[in-house]
């Protein structure tokens, strides 16, 4: 609880001589949320249930190998599969209890700073949810045999191939553009892939990035948040520092992830919202909460519908 008797509690917030500018605490680089793209359960609303579903459809089943027809032969018939997925909904939610001595006596807008505070929690709650679902691709990818230049290695399991001995380089992202449309992901509508891993991971080739503003018509297109640039193989790039470098064996690179349309699914019940508890205590005790009810799911689970590599390390 938040309180006026203890300093780092609350009393704090006045003293004889306290600026009036509030500082807060420094906050990380949030990003994976804004790529939850799948954007069919954005309304899911109240009184729908605990879970959603959606299916996957697959192409119609062809070997593609007699591809004419005869005059005399009808049109022949074709097949096609229909998977589906789900995910669950969950509550979220952190509550700030204060006293109302401190609301009294402090110098701060107590409620002001709670509210700011909760917001920073509530947007970092939900990056590490949505994140867990992007480590969740089946496509994981390292340089081949960890330590090359010139090759990568891409493994369908869920599982990483080698431990990850290297900068990630130019070379490995040509690499994986190449993966990313010889699989047939899907590129945005402004023809490009994304990728997002913390500012040290691409280090090696920053500099050769191309200008944002080189690419978004004065304005035209979307600038996303935490947009560094994008290379000639048609990626755009993130930075995050919400989730911890991974800390691989000799620290030498870091998890990125490259991807296209359709990566995980944000289901919203409740929309984040902040509420007040009823005073206590004939107004002694008081507090704020943010709460929502959501949900992030993997959109496409199995290896060959697949969105997203996995710049990954077996340690």
């Amino acid at each position: 609880m938040q309180l006026w008797e203890t300093n780092t509690a609350g009393g704090y917030m006045y003293s004889g001589e306290l600026s009036d500018v509030m500082r807060n605490a420094l906050q990380p680089m949030t990003r994976f949320v804004q790529h939850c793209d799948a954007d069919d359960f954005t309304d899911k609303g109240l009184h729908a249930g605990g879970a959603f579903q959606w299916n996957n459809y697959s192409d119609i089943t062809d070997d593609f190998t007699s591809r004419h027809l005869d005059e005399k032969q009808p049109i022949p018939t074709g097949t096609f599969t229909v998977g589906q997925n789900s995910g669950t909904i969950y509550e979220f939610g952190k509550q700030v209890p204060y006293s109302g001595v401190l609301d009294d006596r402090s110098r701060h807008p107590v409620m002001q700073v709670i509210k700011k505070v909760l917001k920073n929690h509530a947007k970092k709650m939900f990056e590490h949810d949505a994140h867990e679902q992007f480590a969740a691709t089946p496509l994981k990818v390292t340089p081949a045999s960890g330590n090359s230049t010139t090759a990568i290695e891409l493994a369908t399991t869920g599982t990483s191939p080698q431990t990850n001995n290297l900068a990630m380089s130019n070379v490995h992202v040509k690499l994986i553009a190449d993966q990313l449309k010889e699989r047939d992901i899907p590129v945005y509508d402004d023809g490009n892939y994304r990728c997002i891993g913390r500012p040290s991971t691409f280090r090696a080739f920053k500099d050769d990035l191309e200008s944002v503003h080189s690419y978004t018509d004065d304005g035209f297109r979307m600038i996303l948040n935490g947009e560094i640039g994008r290379s000639y193989e048609g990626i755009r790039f993130f930075e995050q520092t919400a989730i911890s470098s991974q800390s691989w064996t000799n620290g030498l690179s870091d998890q990125a992830f490259f991807f296209g349309e359709d990566t995980v699914i944000e289901a919203i019940v409740v929309p984040v919202e902040l509420r007040g508890r009823l005073p206590g205590d004939y107004g002694r005790s008081k507090g704020i909460a943010w709460y929502a009810q959501e949900g992030f799911k993997l959109a496409n689970s199995a290896a060959a519908d697949a969105r997203i590599i996995e710049w990954s390390s077996v340690a």
